[in-house]
């Protein structure tokens, strides 16, 4: 079993001053926040809804300038699968530093980089270990995704790609194409399964199905406006979709018809990989084998750091067909061989799989008593809880669900903070409170992130039922 942090011993919201006073750091906290408000664009996201300074970390604990320590459950959207400042990241940190080697070295070899794509190919599908290339690209997981699309028109000659409803993929112009939230894009949308909100109304194995016969019939009728693609992309648990898991059978169904006509498959792994659905790769759930993996946040051990493995027979490219100045950032492929190496030889994807499924079970408890908890979903570590106005009826024919409540989700994120718990929210209305705990969450951290949690949530439906219903005057 891996060795992880104690859980903290500091009560919810508790204020650690001694410390903050000594540093001073406790009256620049309010100064840092309103810097930020003064000088960051108006695109900033997450320093919207969490108005903390995080000046310390370590595992699950983030504690703030002020003095306040929470429980993240965020873990940079993913990206910490060993938590904050993990001793094996920082070994393999300072192993780099200390050695003199270059920290900048665009994409030549190195002995750094070989360590880090000798253990990342240890953990891949066998079959597309066995025949891969790699490429590097630039440091955030949207780059990976355009060399990604970029790789497939190439090899196929093709320009037209398969992507779903709800996908998220990144934010630059290719990515955005391949996002459920695009518009006026040449890329053909398909249906993801959902047992929630289906979109042919029934959910389970039947909706699968339909939405597999759907993408059949797209591929294959000559009138459907969808020429031949140059690949098919897909996350095998949308993440900001909504914490959507898609069922095995559907998954190979998707390989099946993909491998059929000669369309490389693009697994988006990028906040789905190394351990954090209860499986080294989610695809791994499936036991599909895509033509193309994206890969970012995890790999890089919490550093910046975005690849793509893809079978050697799509290695179409021309020298610089994909380039980037930072492609051979040391210090994360360290990080990121150690991470993989962490998880791999410590069983953590399977204990993310065994305590996700208890958390799992223990929310669905919980929407027993709480009718505003319309579904729990998730895979390992990868939850998501989506909040309804349970009163409003449902949203449509063929729908029984109620309508999302996004007011509902914003103030139990706001509750969760207040008791030291950092919860993200998503899905197509922002409904969705999500927890991505890191890998190395301990069975008493599970307890207190949940405890919290439902704490959040009572407060929040009752300041929810006592908040005005008209305008305010």
């Amino acid at each position: 079993m891996a060795v992880t942090e104690p859980a903290p011993a500091v009560p919810p919201g508790a204020r650690v001053r001694e410390d903050a006073r000594a540093t001073g750091e406790g009256g620049a906290h309010e100064g840092i926040l309103r810097r930020q408000a003064q000088r960051e664009s108006a695109a900033r996201t997450y320093a919207r809804s969490l108005p903390i300074v995080p000046v310390r970390a370590r595992g699950l604990t983030i504690e703030g300038a002020d003095g306040r320590r929470y429980l993240d459950c965020l873990s940079g959207a993913g990206t910490l699968a060993l938590g904050h400042n993990h001793p094996v990241v920082l070994e393999a940190v300072r192993k780099v530093l200390d050695s003199g080697a270059p920290l900048h070295v665009l994409d030549l070899a190195t002995p750094v980089k070989d360590a880090f794509v000798t253990e990342l190919f240890a953990t891949l599908p066998a079959k597309l270990a066995a025949d891969a290339r790699i490429q590097f690209c630039g440091p955030a997981g949207t780059d990976a995704v355009e060399a990604a699309l970029k790789l497939v028109r190439t090899a196929t000659g093709r320009r037209g790609v398969l992507a779903f409803s709800g996908a998220y993929h990144g934010m630059t112009t290719g990515a955005l194409d391949v996002s459920g939230g695009a518009d006026d894009v040449r890329v053909a949308r398909l249906p993801y399964p959902r047992n929630y909100r289906c979109p042919f109304g029934v959910g389970g194995e039947r909706g699968a199905e339909l939405a597999a016969r759907w993408t059949e019939t797209v591929l294959d009728d000559p009138k459907s406006g969808v020429p031949a693609p140059a690949g098919m992309i897909l996350e095998p648990v949308q993440g900001e979709g909504g914490v959507i898991p898609a069922p095995d059978s559907w998954l190979r169904r998707m390989r099946e018809l993909t491998e059929a006509r000669s369309i490389p498959l693009i697994a988006d792994e990028i906040q789905t990989g190394v351990g954090r659905t209860g499986a080294f790769w989610a695809v791994d759930h499936s036991g599909i084998v895509p033509d193309v993996m994206v890969l970012s946040k995890a790999i890089g051990g919490s550093l910046p750091l975005a690849v793509v493995v893809y079978r050697s027979e799509l290695d179409a490219w021309e020298p610089g067909a994909h380039a980037g100045t930072f492609r051979g950032n040391q210090l994360a492929m360290a990080a990121g061989a150690a991470t993989l190496a962490y998880v791999r030889e410590n069983g953590l994807a399977e204990r993310a799989g065994t305590l996700g499924a208890r958390m799992l079970g223990q929310l669905q408890g919980l929407a027993a008593t709480h009718p505003c908890i319309g579904d729990v979903r998730g895979r390992g570590l990868m939850l998501g809880v989506e909040l309804v106005d349970p009163e409003a009826g449902s949203t449509g024919p063929g729908d029984l669900a109620p309508p999302p409540d996004p007011e509902l989700a914003g103030e139990v994120q706001r509750q969760c903070l207040d008791r030291g718990l950092i919860v993200e929210l998503g899905g197509r209305h922002n409904a969705v409170v999500r927890l991505l705990p890191p890998l190395t969450l301990t069975d008493e951290q599970a307890a207190a992130v949940l405890d919290r949690f439902a704490d959040a949530l009572a407060a929040a439906e009752r300041a929810h039922r006592t908040r005005p219903s008209g305008p305010s005057r």
